[in-house]
């Protein structure tokens, strides 16, 4: 199950031995580590996995969730509609992660998600450079 379903239900959770050899439970804190210890595998591609992460205080067994998006939105109100709310998503809706029981998304995946939201055409043009 999911962190925030664990919490809330209070479901017993174990710690779990990672990849550095550490014992770790599962909370917000250790899977935004977890997701931070794979922004070299990002910079490759932004398709990875984020288990038995080689951070030291990572939890082995956390995961990103992703939007499938077409790299070209022929419509383009609704394209930058999409790429404003994606550009919101990973700055100002933020905030919102951790009372929510999810992990923030660090720093270095924020700027490697910026690049990806980029790269969005809307109607042949690049997605950020004409918002």
């Amino acid at each position: 199950v999911e962190l925030a379903y664990a919490m809330q239900n209070r479901l017993p959770c174990a710690r779990i031995r990672n990849a550095a050899g550490n014992f770790v439970e599962p909370s917000v804190a250790t899977t935004t580590a977890a997701a931070a210890g794979a922004v070299e595998k990002m910079k490759q591609d932004i398709r990875v996995d984020i288990v038995n992460s080689p951070a030291p205080d990572a939890y082995p067994i956390a995961g990103f969730t992703y939007l499938l998006v077409y790299r070209l939105q022929k419509d383009r109100a609704k394209g930058e509609a999409l790429t404003g709310f994606l550009t919101w998503a990973i700055h100002d809706g933020q905030r919102y992660a951790e009372p929510l029981l999810y992990a923030p998304l660090p720093p270095a995946v924020v700027e490697l998600n910026e690049v990806a939201i980029e790269g969005i055409r809307l109607q042949g043009a690049l997605g950020g450079s004409e918002r």
